[in-house]
């Protein structure tokens, strides 16, 4: 006696999670564009927010150097109380000295400090490529994403399709087994090969899931419903057609190599500011104090004083010998610079190959 053949049933978890998939897949939901999921991505994606930051602090880098160009000016102020004795002739003076002050400095040859400004200004420009590249790998990986999703329900609209080609197939074998014009054979063989398409159509099912929620993940929207390409998709040429062009503009171009562009040359300014140190440095100064004793001094015991000190100057400081600390940093300096050489070299090999 033989068994009625039937179809595969499907367990209580599939059938629940195929319901779901089936639900989302109906429900009536704004799809989005990819140029709409890349902004979302660019509020939601830490990568490109950390960039960004970045680009932010070198600013901030920048004026900081910019200060040691700038005036500076401060206040002081003081509250002392003495007492002084005198032998020959006998004295003794109990009093409190009152002083506040302003002193002001400008400079006028620091050479150093200028390099230093020119070096936060190249910061800024590694900031900005470092952004570009997080721009560029935030693009690749949400269009990867994106298509992802789009390729995981065609895969399943096809196995569906399959499903029902099968399950047509299925039911003619039983037909025709029933009435005795097939085998056994054929008949338990359409049945594997449904069992077959219904494993895939829940594998399928698993992978738009897992896809779905991966592009969920990275552009921090739940439920994201990519827009399917219209068909037929027009692909335009590539212009230029040389190869050999766009590995020169990616030689000179690409992040990663301005970034090490501008490493060389932040190693260029380096040697520079290292050669500085054998020059003098030139400063303006200006200050004005104000002492008050209100009970005296030694000298005018119990007679209020107040005494106004303005200054104005320039000083010079001339460096002549620092344990030759000065040449070994330049020879470092120059090895830095080699090695930031070295480095870009690689860098353009790297993009050029790739």
């Amino acid at each position: 006696m033989t068994t009625p053949l039937r179809p595969h049933p499907l367990s209580p978890l599939s059938l629940a999670l195929g319901t779901l998939l089936a639900t989302a897949l109906c429900a009536p939901v704004h799809a989005q564009s990819l140029l709409e999921v890349v902004e979302s991505a660019r509020t939601y994606d830490t990568a490109w927010q950390s960039a960004r930051a970045q680009l932010d602090a070198a600013a901030r880098r920048a004026d900081q150097a910019r200060a040691g160009l700038l005036p500076t000016a401060g206040l002081t102020a003081g509250l002392s109380r003495a007492n002084v004795e005198l032998s020959r002739p006998p004295v003794e003076n109990t009093g409190t000295q009152q002083t506040v002050g302003v002193q002001a400095s400008q400079p006028l040859f620091r050479p150093a400090n200028r390099i230093n400004l020119e070096q936060s200004q190249r910061g800024i420009d590694v900031a900005q490529a470092q952004l570009d590249a997080a721009t560029q790998d935030l693009l690749v990986r949400v269009s990867q994403a994106y298509f992802d999703v789009l390729a995981a329900q065609d895969t399943l609209t096809f196995v569906q399709a399959q499903k029902a080609a099968v399950s047509e197939q299925l039911a003619s074998a039983k037909r025709n087994f029933e009435v005795g014009t097939t085998t056994v054979t054929d008949s338990r063989e359409a049945q594997a090969r449904y069992d077959l398409v219904i494993a895939q159509e829940i594998a399928a099912e698993n992978d738009l899931r897992v896809k779905r929620l991966a592009l969920d993940q990275l552009v921090g929207i739940t439920g994201t419903t990519p827009k399917p390409l219209a068909l037929p998709v027009p692909l335009p040429t590539v212009q230029p057609d040389n190869v050999a062009l766009w590995v020169d503009t990616a030689r000179d171009q690409q992040p990663g190599v301005r970034q090490a562009v501008i490493a060389l040359d932040i190693a260029r300014l380096e040697t520079k500011k290292a050669e500085t140190g054998h020059l003098p440095t030139v400063d303006l100064q200006a200050g004005y104090n104000v002492t008050r004793n209100p009970n005296g001094t030694v000298t005018s015991p119990g007679v209020n004083s107040r005494t106004n000190n303005a200054s104005v100057g320039v000083a010079l400081n001339l460096p002549l010998f620092a344990g030759f600390s000065v040449q070994n940093r330049i020879r470092e300096t120059l090895a830095l610079e080699d090695k930031a050489a070295a480095d870009l070299e690689t860098t353009r090999r790297n993009v050029a190959q790739a």
